[in-house]
């Protein structure tokens, strides 16, 4: 949530800051704002709306010029969506300016102190009160800005990723982070500051990640400094050569970064098993399981923790780790893990999954479940992420940068990862026949063709798309393996296109949503040939006695639920296993071209934040 950027160094830092700003903007907002120094003054322009209205709107209020400057994308916490909320905030005396992702929660007795000291609030944030925080500090005890901030952030409870100028220091900016991620590009004479690399990758490939509890003293002609805020500590910064580049984070032609990544699912699950999967040879070979095979092996139980999109592939690993290798799993929100006082122990193997690596509940849930001393594995697809340092040992998927806020290709690749654990530790216990096993992995080989065969499906699902891209609710239904799909499904809808959506086991269809049933509800029934087929061929005849809207997902050639349903997409087989493999792909694309016909902002829908690093 929210998005920050900075610049120091010799380029004129208002293009580098509206580009980068424009790079986050898949992380969801509101508003949006910059600051530049120029030498003299220090300028700020901020408006509700897309960075595209900030540019319009700093073209006309502030000169542009100036080698220093920071910008934010705001996502409304504390306070509505409106310019004066909008980040920057100067503090009271005008010399400080902040940008700041998270939330500051003990703002508002700080607040009434402040006032009590004299201090104006123009804004409803906890942003302003942070910042004149900083300049009491900085005044009562004349101090520096970077020590001001290292004593200010001592005082306060909640989460933030911050950068702070002060003009009366114009050779720095120190920057912060405790529970929201923030990337430090290091140039020739010059640095970068985001939420994450994307902003600057065209200018250096090499980023510092501070650590939680870290803040860094930023200066121009002098080494940057990163200390610990609690006790001031030196830190000994690891310079981490960037990965993606810029082709990556490009729409590269399609009209939607979305779709872009629908597309790229075929290659992305080839990249998250190679060097991994040696189907000619029966080997899975993953170094994070490898290292840790006994404390797999060993375990009583695996419990999965995530949120969102993760929790549904969460949900199909599953299905996956009980059936290959027979070990208890049990799935749960991460957002409620942390509250319910879990029983967790030493012999509990606890799976933390998420796309960004910065999830804030998900981050929560690694922390409990270590304390307790459960072993922790990490999946997720952000090199250097928070996850990635905070577990014992883990695996990335190898997606890519994600920009969509409606996850695609972060699903299949999670369920291509947790599918090669399961793999790997059936075959290590002994629980699948060498048969199955080898076939499991010729299939997953295999797997990225049928994707990429699936996604020749994109016409039909315009097609249907066009039917019912006015209809205010819909189900979904699935079961066994493609239950979890189903619940995917109904999110991406609920996500872009704003339509109420349910999934449901299509087995609980008697036990109430069937009521909802009549010739206005679309039901989207996932239903290969595989599985639980009768069954849920017996669901459909149900659906279709009550006047439902039918639309099947079926394997090529099926015939009897293709006479039984209004509209068919047709995939091609696969195991009952790996098949949310293939199921997804035509969900996904008939959410996209719904949200399309409906005039929805596909990438950056409203509300939504692509990363979820504060409660």
């Amino acid at each position: 949530m929210c998005g920050i950027v900075g610049y120091i160094g010799y380029r004129e830092a208002y293009p580098i800051v509206i580009k980068g700003l424009k790079r986050l903007e898949y992380r969801g907002y509101d508003s949006a704002g910059v600051m530049l120094y120029d030498g003299e003054n220090l300028k700020i322009s901020k408006t509700k709306g897309k960075v595209v209205d900030l540019e319009e709107r700093a073209s006309k209020e502030i000169s542009i010029n100036g080698t220093i400057g920071m910008g934010h994308t705001r996502w409304a916490t504390h306070g509505v969506p409106n310019d004066v909320n909008s980040h920057p905030h100067l503090s009271n005396s005008g010399d400080l300016a902040i940008i700041h992702n998270g939330i500051i929660e003990n703002y508002a007795p700080l607040k009434q102190e402040l006032i009590k000291r004299g201090y104006i609030f123009y804004s409803d944030t906890d942003t302003e009160v942070l910042v004149n925080l900083i300049e009491e500090v900085q005044k009562k005890e004349k101090l520096k800005i970077g020590k001001a901030v290292q004593v200010a952030l001592n005082q306060v409870v909640g989460a933030y990723a911050i950068a702070v100028f002060d003009k009366k220091n114009p050779d720095e900016i120190v920057a912060a982070r405790l529970g929201s991620p923030l990337a430090i590009g290091v140039g020739e004479g010059e640095y970068f500051i985001a939420s994450d690399a994307s902003p600057f990758i065209e200018y250096t490939s090499n980023a510092i990640y501070l650590e939680d509890g870290e803040m860094a003293n930023i200066r121009l002609h002098k080494p940057m400094k990163v200390r610990k805020i609690k006790d001031d500590s030196l830190v000994d910064p690891y310079i981490q050569e960037l990965q993606m580049n810029l082709e990556q984070i490009e729409k590269g032609g399609y009209d939607h970064f979305m779709l872009k990544e629908i597309y790229e699912q075929p290659d992305v699950i080839k990249d998250t098993y190679r060097g991994r999967l040696h189907a000619n040879e029966g080997i899975i070979q993953m170094s994070g399981v490898e290292d840790n095979l006994e404390k797999f092996l060993n375990a009583d139980r695996i419990i999965i923790v995530a949120c969102g999109t993760s929790w549904h592939a969460g949900l199909v690993a599953e299905y996956i780790f009980e059936e290959f290798a027979r070990i208890p799993v049990e799935v749960e929100y991460a957002s409620e893990f942390r509250y319910r006082n879990p029983i967790i122990n030493s012999r509990d193997v606890v799976i933390a999954i998420s796309q960004s690596g910065e999830t804030a509940d998900t981050m929560a849930a690694i922390k409990l479940a270590k304390e307790h001393g459960a072993f922790v594995f990490g999946v997720c697809n952000v090199v250097g992420s928070s996850i990635s340092r905070e577990t014992n040992a883990g695996a990335y998927t190898h997606a890519g940068p994600e920009i969509g806020v409606a996850s695609t290709k972060a699903f299949t690749t999670q369920i291509t990862v947790l599918t090669m654990m399961a793999l790997r530790l059936a075959k290590a216990k002994g629980t699948m026949s060498n048969t199955d096993f080898h076939r499991y992995l010729q299939e997953l080989e295999i797997i990225p063709e049928k994707v990429k065969e699936a996604l020749e499906t994109n016409e039909r699902a315009k097609e249907i798309a066009a039917a019912f891209k006015d209809a205010p609710n819909c189900l979904y239904l699935g079961r066994g393996y493609n239950f979890p799909v189903a619940l995917e499904g109904a999110l991406k809808l609920k996500e872009i296109s704003y339509i109420h959506a349910e999934g449901y086991p299509a087995a609980e269809m008697k036990h109430g949503p069937i009521a909802l049933i009549d010739e206005h509800m679309p039901v989207v029934v996932i239903a290969p040939k595989q599985g639980h087929y009768d069954k849920i061929v017996s669901n459909i005849q149900e659906i279709k006695s009550r006047s439902g809207k039918i639309i099947a997902v079926v394997t090529k050639g099926d015939t009897q639920v293709r006479d039984l349903a209004d509209y068919v997409i047709e995939i091609p087989e696969t195991s009952d296993a790996l098949s949310p493999l293939i199921t997804t792909i035509p969900l996904q694309l008939l959410s996209y071209h719904i949200a399309v016909m409906r005039g929805c902002n596909v990438d950056q829908p409203r509300n939504l934040a692509k990363s979820v690093t504060v409660e």
